[in-house]
C-alpha cells in the first residue's frame, strides 16, 4: 500500500543527495578548480523540474489541508509556502549562472558563490523544517482522502531520477549518485 509520509520523506532524502553532491562541486569551485558544470546542471534542472513542478505543488496542497486543521500553525506553513517561491527563483539564478560558466562565461566568484549558498542553505534548512516540523504533524493530522487531493494537485510527474522508469538524460546523475552511495 503507498504510503504518502514515506514517500515525501524518502523524496527529501533523495534532495539531500543531491544537494550535497552540488555542495561537493561548489567546493571544487571554490578552490579554484573547475567543478562539473554538467553534473550542476543535471541536479538543478532535476530539482527545478521535478520539485518544484510536483513535490511542492503537492506539499502546497498537503500544506493547506494541515492549515484547516491547525489553524496555529498558519505562520510556520505560510515560510514553507515562501520558501517554495525563493527556492525556485533561487534555483532559477544559479542555473543561468552555472550554464553562463559552462558556456566560458565570466562571472564574478563571489556572486556564483552567493548563489549556490543561497539556494543550498535555504534548501538544506527547508527540508529539515518540514521533515521535523510539518510532515510528522501531516502524518497525525491528515486522513487518507486529504493525502489523495493532495497528490492531484500535481498529477503524473514520475520522478525521472529515483522514480521506476529514470530518463536517460539523467545517466551521469544517477552514476554520481551509485558511485557516492558505494
Amino acid at each position: 500500500m503507498f504510503d504518502p509520509v514515506k514517500a515525501w520523506h524518502e523524496e527529501h532524502m533523495y534532495f539531500g543527495r543531491l544537494l550535497a553532491l552540488l555542495q561537493h562541486e561548489m567546493d571544487v569551485f571554490a578552490t579554484g578548480d573547475t567543478p562539473n558544470y554538467s553534473l550542476m546542471l543535471d541536479i538543478i534542472e532535476y530539482l527545478r523540474d521535478y520539485a518544484d513542478q510536483y513535490h511542492h505543488p503537492r506539499e502546497d496542497a498537503v500544506f493547506a489541508k494541515v492549515l484547516l486543521k491547525h489553524p496555529d500553525r498558519r505562520l510556520p506553513l505560510a515560510r514553507l509556502q515562501q520558501e517554495h517561491r525563493v527556492i525556485a527563483h533561487a534555483g532559477i539564478a544559479l542555473q543561468r549562472m552555472l550554464e553562463e560558466l559552462q558556456s566560458d562565461a565570466v562571472l564574478s566568484r563571489s556572486e556564483v558563490e552567493v548563489a549556490a549558498a543561497t539556494y543550498l542553505v535555504y534548501y538544506g534548512n527547508h527540508i529539515m523544517r518540514e521533515e521535523e516540523d510539518i510532515l510528522p504533524l501531516a502524518a497525525k493530522a491528515l486522513t487518507p482522502q486529504d493525502w489523495t487531493a493532495a497528490a492531484a494537485a500535481a498529477p503524473g510527474g514520475e520522478d525521472p531520477v529515483f522514480g521506476k522508469n529514470p530518463k536517460a538524460r539523467f545517466h551521469e546523475l544517477r552514476r554520481r549518485i551509485a558511485l557516492e552511495a558505494a
